[in-house]
């Protein structure tokens, strides 16, 4: 069977992309940041015409055209849809790769009479791609180079045994070669691939190193240039197509109950949590709803999803009625199977539903937990951290603190540790007093409520009921209540 390859580049992706959801009249352009100036990374057809290209400085791109609407690059957003190209381009070849940053190659060997042809292969693939506002330009070829050149010089359909004729006319820079290189072969009047072809490879070789040999040859087949597509990663998504449009609250959580269980068996053979679920809901009249939740640990237990699926169902607007479902997660993260029934697992379960609730109502940064942390000085002992991003740590043994912690607040005493003293005007008599601990600044940081030094801690009981915390500045005498015991 002779290999036949498809390379497909999309010469304004991104831009494209950024139009499809803002569309813009005339000239525009997306910038990246290089150094300290900006520079026009992907332009539209207009702007192009103008003359302007791709990394001009935007000062310059304004002289010549003040009317030029710019945003900023994306580039996070043109790698996802460059990804989601590749998961397209799947449906005519089972090999499919990225090729830079703006293209995609794939292994069609054996694939084109499925759709009539390699013309009616390649003209279907441009139809659906100018259907979605997307520029492209395609090529078929028996080998990568070739098809990689070729798709970027017009495109076309090059047939086996004609590589250096359909090759010969384009340029050397044409082979991926670097511009160095490109330029001194330019030096040498050689401009065209044809120029190259006959020549002996070994002078090629030393004049112009080993790179410029090798491109060139597997160009023209002297030499294999593999396709090898990375494993796809796993998608985690389901869908249902209902017959007749439904409206009712129960029925769309009956239809998330069906969504759920497959999903759910789809995470568990992969040894896979859920951290954050998508429910999209399609209305007959093409509008959509939709409703994300996330998770404060991974999950795939579907009787505890959907429970936090229920008051956004409840305020989704139906409208005519809802003719299709799909549930997708698209964060997980690894989760072992682990034994049902055991008591930690359901605290662990308990808590863990009670963080995605309310992560899920007032956000999931804004329910915290407290963390130890490696510091004697009480206003430090301690950090605030998401509770849905941290796991709980146990408190240190070696040392007992109060349950509760506020600023130093004077108190009026008498004896040493205090028999009687006056704390928020009450008049309180000790019982029991353990103590002291004493405790030094940290002399490496500037901090104005420890400038009066050391301090001696008492743990105090009192007739009345209170448990309080107390120091003493020995410097400056005095004592003062910093926190209160259960």
């Amino acid at each position: 069977m002779a290999r036949r390859l498809l390379s497909i580049w999309f010469p304004r992706l991104a831009s494209d992309i950024s139009l499809r959801t803002r569309p813009v009249e005339g000239a525009f352009a997306l910038t990246l940041r290089s150094g300290n100036a900006d520079h026009l990374h992907c332009l539209n057809a207009a702007a192009q015409a103008l003359g302007l290209h791709r990394g001009m400085a935007l000062a310059d791109a304004r002289a010549i055209c003040p009317d030029l609407t710019t945003r900023p690059a994306d580039l996070a957003a043109e790698a996802t849809a460059l990804a989601a190209l590749r998961r397209f381009t799947g449906r005519y070849a089972p090999l499919v790769t990225v090729d830079g940053a703006d293209g995609l190659m794939a292994d069609i060997s054996g694939v084109p009479h499925l759709f009539g042809g390699e013309a009616a292969l390649r003209d279907d693939l441009q139809a659906r791609l100018e259907r979605a506002g997307l520029h492209a330009q395609s090529a078929i070829a028996p080998t990568r180079g070739a098809a990689h050149a070729l798709a970027r010089h017009g495109g076309g359909i090059l047939p086996e045994g004609r590589l250096l004729e359909g090759l010969g006319a384009l340029p050397v820079t044409a082979l991926r070669v670097d511009q160095a290189t490109a330029e001194a072969l330019s030096r040498m009047g050689l401009t065209r691939i044809a120029d190259l072809a006959h020549l002996p490879r070994a002078p090629l070789a030393r004049r112009f190193g080993p790179g410029l040999v090798l491109r060139l040859d597997q160009a023209l087949g002297a030499q294999a240039e593999p396709v090898a597509a990375p494993p796809e990663a796993p998608h985690f998504g389901v869908r249902m197509t209902l017959p007749d449009p439904i409206g009712l609250q129960s029925d769309v959580m009956a239809g998330l109950d069906r969504l759920l269980d497959r999903l759910c068996a789809q995470l568990a053979a992969h040894h896979r949590g859920a951290r954050r679920l998508r429910l999209d809901l399609r209305r007959v009249d093409r509008q959509a709803s939709q409703i994300e939740i996330g998770l404060a640990r991974p999950m795939r237990d579907p009787a505890r999803i959907k429970a936090l699926f229920a008051k956004g169902v409840e305020e989704v607007d139906a409208g005519f009625g809802i003719d299709a479902l799909r549930l997708s997660a698209p964060i997980t993260e690894p989760l072992a199977p682990e034994q049902i029934g055991s008591t930690p697992a359901h605290q662990a379960d308990a808590l863990a539903d009670l963080l995605s609730s309310l992560g899920n109502r007032i956000g999931f940064d804004r329910v915290l937990r407290l963390l130890p942390s490696d510091s004697l000085i009480p206003e430090r002992s301690f950090t605030l951290a998401p509770a849905a991003y941290s796991q709980p740590a146990p408190s240190p043994t070696h040392r007992t603190r109060p349950a509760i912690l506020f600023p130093p607040e004077a108190v009026t005493a008498t004896g040493h540790p205090p028999v009687q003293f006056r704390w928020r005007r009450m008049q309180l008599t000790t019982l029991r007093a353990t103590g002291p601990e004493r405790i030094t600044p940290e002399w490496w940081l500037e901090d104005p409520t420890w400038r009066s030094g050391l301090r001696d801690y008492w743990r105090i009981e009192t007739r009345q009921g209170p448990r309080l915390w107390l120091f003493h500045t020995p410097q400056n005498p005095g004592w003062y209540a910093q926190g209160e015991f259960p």
